[in-house]
C-alpha cells in the first residue's frame, strides 16, 4: 500500500519540486519504505521523456507535469520502487493498490509484444493503458488509486477502483491540476483555496461523512469510486466504468448458491495471501470477520495472526466471540483493551481523516490496526458482508414499515401516523413492531424519505436551529435528501431491499466505512485487504433474491447458510453487536471536559453554528434523560476537524506521532 500525489500544470507552468516533496511527504505514514519522484523534463526542444528521482528534486529544466509516491513494500520488495515507466520513458505511473489478477494480464499483455521489466502489478498497469486506453481499468480486480502520465498524448489518466476502497482527492484551480491520496497533499500546494463547501456540511451533519464527490472545500473533490478521469491542457473528463447490478437470477436453488458463495469467498480469500511480508486478519468474531480467518486458515500452512479490540463496557465488548474462534482455528490472537483515557487519539485522527469525520468506530479501528501492525504489515478484514447479504437492523425494520406502509391508503398516511408521530414522543406501549416515534412517523413517509430519515444525524428541519442564519441562507434550499433519492432510484433492481444495498454500497459503505478503515490503517502504515467486497463475488451477491437475504427474522439467511460448514452456530446466529464504542458514557465522564470546551468554545461552532442550540444538546445530554451521543460526536468531530485544516498552513508531518 501506498501514498501518491501529483501535479499536472495545464498552462505549463513548471512543477515548484519544493511543493511536490511536501505533498509527497505530508503522506508519509501511507508508505515509510521508500520515496520517490518522477518530473517530465523540458529543454530547448521542447518535451522529452522523463527520469525517476529519488530524494528530493533537482530545479534545472523540471516540467510541468510532477509525481510523488511514498511506498509501503508488500510485493516485488527489489523493483518495485514507484514512480516508473515503459521501457522509453514515455508513460510515467504514480500507484496505490493491489491488483489481485495482474500475472495473468501481464500475460496477455506480453504476448502483444510488451516488455516488462518488474514483478510488479504496477508495471502491468503502465502497459494496459498502451494497449487498451483507459478503458483498461475495467480489467483489474483489487483496489486501486492511480495516476498515469503520457508524455506523447499529453494525457493524464487517474483511476480508482470499484468500491472506493483506496481515496484519490484533486483540484482542478487557474491552471492546475493536482492530486493526492488524502486532501491534505492538495493543502500543501500554496494558494490552494479553502472555501468551506456549506452543501457539503450540511451532508456532514447528515451522515457523518462528506459523500463523493464532494469534499469539505468547494474546489477540492474526489475522484468517486468506480470512476476514472482524463485530463488534457483542455478538460478534465470524469468517467464511470462500473455499477452493481440487483436484478435477481431466478434459476439457482438455494443450495446451490450456498456452495458457490462459500467456494467465491474462499477464491477471494486466496488471491488476496500474495504477499511478501508478514499478513494476518481483524477478528471482531462477528460471521463477517470470523468466516474470513476461518477460511484463511484452510488455506495457510502457519496460524493466523488474528487482532481485535475489548472494551470494559459488556454491551460493546465481542472480545470473548472473538477468543473463541481464534481457537476454533489455532489462530495467534492478539487483543487490545481501549479505555477511555486513551480516546484524546482523535485529535490524532482528525488529522488523518482530512475532512469532518464523526464514524466514532474510527477509534477502534485505528487500535485494532495498531494492535495489528506490531505483527503483521497486511491484514485481511470483513467489511462488506452486511452491505451484500442485509446484515443491518435497519433492514428489517425497514421492511416491517413498508408492510405497514402498504397495508394504508397513501391518503391516510399522513393524516394518520402523521398525527400520531407528532403526539407519541414514545409509543412503548404499542406491539414490539411499532417502535414508538420513529417508526409511526416514518410510515407516514415515502419509503426513501423514511430510510433517509433513520440513516441520518441531524434532520433536515434540525439544521436551520442548529446552523447560523448566514450558513443556512447559503445552502439557498439544498437538501441531502436529493442526492439520496438519486442513488436510490439509479439502481438496477426489482425491490425496495435490493435498492437500499445498492444505494448503502454506493454511499454508507464507500464515503464512511471504507474510510474510516483506510485512514486508521495508514495511519499506522498497515495495508488492509477486504474479501467480501472483491468485486466479483459482490456481483453475484448481488444477484441473489433479497428474499433470501432476509427470511423472517433471520438477517444475511443465504450467507450464514452457506457458512454453516465453516462456523459454529453460537457465532453465525447470535445478536449483532456492531464495532460501537461507549460515546454516550464517555461524553458524560471521561471526555466531558474535552468535548465541552470543543463544543462550546470551539472556532467551528462560532464560525457555522448557534451555541445556544449546541449548548441546550449538550445540557440535555448531561442529564441522563436524553442521548445526543451522535449530534455531539459530530459537532466536536467538525471543531477538532476546524482547528486543524480550516485556516492555517496543516503541517507536512502533523499526525506522524503516536
Amino acid at each position: 500500500m501506498c501514498g501518491i500525489a501529483g501535479v499536472f500544470h495545464r498552462d505549463g507552468r513548471p512543477v515548484d519540486a519544493d511543493v511536490l516533496v511536501r505533498m509527497t511527504r505530508s503522506i508519509v505514514h501511507r508508505g515509510p519504505d521508500e520515496e520517490g519522484y518522477f518530473l517530465n523534463r523540458q529543454d530547448a526542444a521542447g518535451c522529452c521523456p522523463g527520469v525517476p528521482m529519488r530524494g528530493l528534486l533537482r530545479r534545472d529544466g523540471d516540467g510541468h507535469v510532477g509525481f510523488g509516491h511514498r511506498r509501503l513494500s508488500i510485493i516485488d520488495l527489489k523493483t518495485g520502487q514507484q514512480p516508473l515507466s515503459n521501457e522509453d520513458g514515455t508513460v510515467w505511473i504514480t500507484f496505490n493498490g493491489e491488483i489481485y489478477n495482474f500475472a495473468e494480464l501481464r500475460r496477455e499483455l506480453e504476448a502483444k509484444g510488451h516488455v516488462f521489466r518488474t514483478n510488479s502489478d504496477t508495471e502491468m498497469i503502465v502497459h494496459a493503458w498502451e494497449e487498451w486506453g483507459p478503458e483498461a481499468v475495467k480489467r483489474f480486480r483489487g483496489m486501486f488509486a492511480f495516476a498515469v502520465w503520457d508524455e506523447r498524448k499529453r494525457t493524464l489518466w487517474l483511476g480508482r477502483d470499484r468500491l472506493g476502497k483506496k481515496p484519490l482527492y484533486y483540484c482542478d484551480h487557474e491552471g492546475s491540476f493536482l492530486f493526492g491520496s488524502e486532501l491534505k497533499t492538495i493543502l500543501q500546494a500554496p494558494g490552494t483555496p479553502r472555501d468551506i463547501d456549506v452543501a457539503a456540511l450540511s451532508d456532514y451533519l447528515s451522515f457523518q461523512y462528506v459523500p463523493a464527490p464532494k469534499s469539505i472545500f468547494k474546489h477540492i473533490r474526489k475522484l468517486p469510486q468506480a470512476h476514472y478521469a482524463v485530463v488534457t491542457e483542455r478538460e478534465v473528463r470524469i468517467v464511470p466504468y462500473w455499477t452493481i447490478d440487483f436484478t435477481p437470477v431466478r434459476t439457482e436453488k438455494p443450495e446451490q448458491l450456498m456452495e458457490e458463495v462459500l467456494e467465491d469467498l474462499r477464491e477471494a480469500v486466496k488471491i488476496r495471501l500474495m504477499s511478501e511480508v508478514p499478513l494476518g486478519a481483524f477478528l471482531s468474531g462477528g460471521v463477517d470477520s470470523s468466516a474470513v480467518v476461518g477460511l484463511m486458515a484452510g488455506l495457510s500452512s502457519t496460524p493466523v495472526k488474528t487482532s481485535s479490540i475489548s472494551f470494559g463496557e459488556a454491551k460493546y465488548d465481542e472480545a470473548e466471540y472473538a477468543r473463541m474462534v481464534a481457537k476454533k482455528f489455532g489462530a495467534e490472537h492478539h487483543e487490545y483493551s481501549v479505555t477511555p483515557e486513551a480516546v484524546p487519539v482523535v485529535e490524532k485522527l482528525a488529522w488523518h481523516y482530512d475532512e469532518p469525520f464523526a464514524d466514532s468506530s474510527a477509534v477502534p479501528t485505528y487500535y485494532v490496526s495498531r494492535t495489528a501492525r506490531e505483527n503483521v504489515t497486511v491484514a485481511l478484514s470483513g467489511d462488506g458482508g452486511d452491505e451484500n447479504f442485509a446484515g443491518y437492523r435497519r433492514y428489517w425494520f425497514d421492511l416491517r414499515e413498508n408492510a405497514v406502509r402498504n397495508m394504508v391508503p397513501r391518503f391516510l398516511r399522513g393524516a394518520v401516523f402523521g398525527t400520531l408521530g407528532k403526539l407519541y414522543p414514545k409509543a412503548d406501549y404499542l406491539p414490539q413492531i411499532f417502535r414508538g416515534k420513529a417508526f409511526i412517523s416514518n410510515v407516514a413517509r415515502d419509503p426513501v424519505s423514511a430510510y433517509f430519515f433513520s440513516m441520518t444525524s441531524f434532520k433536515e428541519d434540525q439544521k436551520p436551529q442548529l446552523l447560523l442564519p448566514e450558513v443556512s441562507r447559503e445552502l439557498r434550499g439544498y437538501s441531502s435528501l436529493d442526492g439520496f433519492r438519486a442513488t436510490y432510484e439509479a439502481a438496477k433492481a426489482e425491490d425496495h431491499l435490493s435498492r437500499l444495498l445498492y444505494l448503502d454500497i454506493k454511499t454508507y459503505l464507500c464515503d464512511d466505512i471504507l474510510v474510516k478503515v483506510d485512514r486508521a490503517s495508514m495511519a499506522v502504515s498497515l495495508e488492509v485487504r477486504c474479501p467480501v467486497l472483491d468485486h466479483v463475488f459482490m456481483e453475484k451477491a448481488a444477484r441473489i433474491p433479497s428474499a433470501m437475504k432476509i427470511v423472517g427474522r433471520e438477517k444475511k439467511w443465504i450467507f450464514k447458510k452457506a457458512l454453516e460448514k465453516l462456523l459454529p452456530k453460537e457465532i453465525l446466529y447470535r445478536p449483532k453487536m456492531g464495532f460501537g464504542m461507549p460515546v454516550e458514557e464517555w461524553l458524560r465522564g471521561d471526555l466531558k471536559e474535552f468535548a465541552a470546551e470543543l463544543l462550546l468554545e470551539g472556532e467551528g461552532t462560532r464560525a457555522f453554528f448557534r451555541r445556544e442550540y449546541v449548548e441546550k444538546l449538550w445540557q440535555k445530554h448531561q442529564s441522563g434523560l436524553s442521548n445526543f451521543q451522535a449530534p455531539l460526536w459530530i459537532l466536536m468531530m467538525f471543531n477538532l476537524w476546524h482547528r486543524r485544516f480550516a485556516g492555517a498552513a496543516v503541517p507536512a508531518a502533523a499526525g506522524a506521532a503516536s
